[in-house]
C-alpha cells in the first residue's frame, strides 16, 4: 500500500495536525474557530464534523474498524467508480472488484491545505495504482475538495485522461447523525422515482411529501436535483444538504434486523443515523468523454 506523500510544512500550527492512528493510518485533525474535524487519507474519509455550538453532524460507527485496507462505517465514504457491485458499462463487460469501488480503501495524497477567514480548504487527490488498474482505470485523476467551517462544502471531480470516455458511478455516502430515526422526516423527494431495493429493486413513486422511515431503507431516487432537509425534532436541528451535477439521491438505513448482520455496527446504530447520499449511479451513471472534467458537490448547513 502507497504511503501519502507528506511534509511537515503542510501542517498548520493550531488548525491543521497530521498523525498516525494507532493502527498506522495518516490522520488529519482539524481544530479552527468554527469545527473540529477528522479525515483518514485512507479513502479520503471524512469521520468527523462538528461545527462549533452544534452536536456532531456525522455518524461513525464505534465498532468500525480504522485499520489499513478496511472501509470506514460512518462519515462520509467515497465511493468510486462504481456504486455497489460493479456492473458492466459500454466500454467494459467487467463485473469484478470490491464492492463501491476502490477509492474508498485507497491512499489519497494531501495536495494543498489553506485557510480563508473561518474555513479550511482541503484538496485531496487520487491516480491510478497498481490497484486501479487491476481492474481496468489507468488514466484517471480524481480530485476531492474539501472546506470546513460552520458550512461543509464537499466537491468530488473527476478529470478522464485517457483517449476513450469512461464511465462510473459516485456516490458521498453520507452518514447523518440523528437524535432518533423513527422521528426523522425528509424534505424534497416527493413526486420523485426510486428503486427499492428491499422490494426487489422495483422501480416506484413516493407519493408523500415528506419521508418517514418505517423499516429497512435502501432506495436510490433517480433524477433527483432538489435540495435535502432532514429534520430531527429528537435533537431540534435541522440539516441542509444542496448538491450539484448530482442526479441521484440514496435514502439508507439498515434497521434493527439488517444492523444485527452488520459486524462493526452496534445493535442501536440504526437508531441514530441516516444515509443521504449525494450521487450518480444505476441510469444517472457519468459518460466523460476524453480531457472532460466531471464535478459533483454537495454542501452541508445545519441549523438549529
Amino acid at each position: 500500500m502507497n504511503k501519502p506523500l507528506l511534509t511537515s510544512s503542510q501542517a498548520i500550527p493550531g488548525i491543521l495536525d497530521i498523525d498516525e492512528s494507532e493502527s498506522g493510518l495518516t490522520r488529519l485533525k482539524i481544530t479552527t474557530a468554527t469545527c473540529n474535524a477528522e479525515i483518514y487519507l485512507q479513502g479520503a474519509h471524512l469521520t468527523q464534523w462538528q461545527p462549533a455550538g452544534s452536536d456532531p453532524v456525522l455518524f461513525l460507527s464505534e465498532r468500525t474498524a480504522i485499520q489499513p485496507g478496511k472501509a470506514i462505517r460512518g462519515g462520509v465514504p467515497v465511493i468510486f467508480p462504481w456504486f455497489g457491485a460493479r456492473s458492466a458499462t459500454p466500454n467494459s463487460t467487467r463485473t469484478d472488484g470490491p464492492s463501491h469501488g476502490f477509492a474508498r480503501t485507497a491512499i489519497w495524497q494531501l495536495a494543498s491545505a489553506t485557510t480563508s477567514g473561518d474555513n479550511l480548504h482541503l484538496t485531496l487527490t487520487l491516480e491510478p495504482n497498481q490497484l486501479s488498474r487491476s481492474f481496468g482505470y489507468d488514466d484517471f485523476l480524481a480530485t476531492y475538495k474539501v472546506t470546513l467551517g460552520l458550512e461543509l462544502l464537499l466537491e468530488f471531480s473527476v478529470q478522464n485522461q485517457s483517449q476513450k470516455p469512461i464511465y462510473f458511478e459516485e456516490a458521498l455516502h453520507t452518514y447523518f447523525a440523528v437524535g432518533d430515526a423513527t422521528k426523522i422526516t425528509i424534505d424534497g423527494l416527493g413526486d420523485t422515482e426510486y428503486l427499492d431495493k428491499t422490494d426487489g429493486f422495483k422501480r416506484k413513486r413516493q407519493t408523500e411529501t415528506l419521508l418517514s422511515l418505517s423499516g429497512e431503507t435502501d432506495r436510490p431516487y433517480v433524477n433527483s436535483t432538489a435540495p435535502i432537509v432532514i429534520e430531527d425534532p429528537a435533537i431540534r436541528r435541522r440539516i441542509s444538504i444542496a448538491k450539484q451535477n448530482s442526479k441521484t439521491t440514496v435514502i439508507w438505513n439498515p434497521w434493527a434486523e439488517l444492523t444485527a448482520k452488520l459486524a462493526d455496527m452496534p445493535p442501536d446504530g440504526w437508531m441514530r443515523m441516516v444515509c443521504v447520499e449525494t450521487a450518480n449511479v444505476g441510469e444517472n451513471v457519468v459518460c466523460l468523454a476524453p480531457g472532460e472534467t466531471h464535478t459533483m458537490d454537495a454542501r452541508i448547513i445545519v441549523v438549529g
